[in-house]
């Protein structure tokens, strides 16, 4: 029984880290309507922006949160000029095409500049025992940062005048622009916050697992698997889905080895979209 509580209590501390990754991918979906396969690579990029803040800086990986974020606003600010801004009012295939575009950019220069050899983060801060079994703190921690960051996110879309324009934005940009509503600013401003929780997301991973300049994808698929779980555009949904996922691969690999959860993952991503493809807190 305490194994299976550990599972769970491990679960969904991970799986909250995991919605904050889809939180970014789920927010330039809601108000972009652009799925953004660039979306791996800036989370592999906040694993080494975390790295190299630890290394280099000596910063704590928490401390450099705050840093991160902001820096991933300002590169997604600048993505979405680069990329985006010119083919938004093209064809699906045209943005895909586009963010597929800037991830092989980025990762070619990230394995140019740190190979794919595998890093980690040391946290030191040890665990506490549960029966046989035995929680990290550090996976606490990023739990509750992760929370946090959900309900400021929550906050902000809400409760701010720039929040609000942002959902104006995402239910009908033609309206939005009339009511004198910078649209172009707005849709910018989606996007950095998008890359900024895939950075910090990012970050947050490296704290607890090694990583590579190819992890990114990993947890890309994840968020795709969490978004369609919980619903495309819900922010709601994305927690819900993050949870269920981690609560999945904690609770499934107590029975199966680890390497079954990419087949797992894709066979619920698929199963989702053939018997409600809405998601489960998603609209139709």
């Amino acid at each position: 029984m305490l194994v299976w509580v550990n599972a769970i209590i491990n679960g969904v501390l991970i799986g909250l880290a995991y919605a904050i990754a889809a939180l970014g991918l789920n927010l330039i979906w809601g108000v972009m309507k652009v799925i953004n396969l660039s979306h791996g690579a800036f989370i592999a990029l906040g694993m080494f922006a975390a790295y190299l803040s630890v290394k280099l800086l000596g910063l704590s990986v928490y401390t450099a949160l705050v840093p991160i974020f902001v820096g991933g606003l300002a590169v997604g600010v600048v993505a979405f000029f680069v990329s985006l801004y010119r083919v938004l009012n093209e064809k699906e295939l045209t943005t895909l095409l586009s963010t597929y575009a800037l991830s092989l950019i980025i990762i070619g220069l990230g394995t140019f500049f740190f190979t794919t050899n595998p890093r980690a983060i040391d946290t030191h801060l040890g665990s506490f025992t549960l029966g046989y079994s035995s929680i990290s703190y550090a996976r606490i921690i990023v739990g509750l940062i992760s929370l946090l960051l959900a309900v400021a996110l929550y906050l902000f879309l809400f409760k701010t005048s720039l929040g609000k324009a942002i959902r104006a934005v995402s239910q009908n940009p033609t309206a939005s622009k009339l009511y004198g509503i910078n649209t172009t600013l707005v849709l910018s401003i989606s996007f950095g916050i998008g890359v900024a929780f895939a950075a910090v997301s990012g970050a947050l991973i490296a704290s607890l697992f090694p990583f590579t300049i190819l992890s990114g994808s990993v947890y890309e698929l994840k968020s795709f698997v969490i978004c369609v779980l919980g619903g495309l555009g819900s922010p709601a949904g994305a927690i819900l889905g993050g949870l269920i996922l981690g609560l999945l691969e904690n609770i499934l690999t107590l029975k199966i080895p680890v390497d079954y959860m990419p087949f797992i993952e894709f066979t619920i991503l698929v199963i989702i979209l053939l018997i409600k493809p809405s998601g489960l807190w998603g609209r139709r």
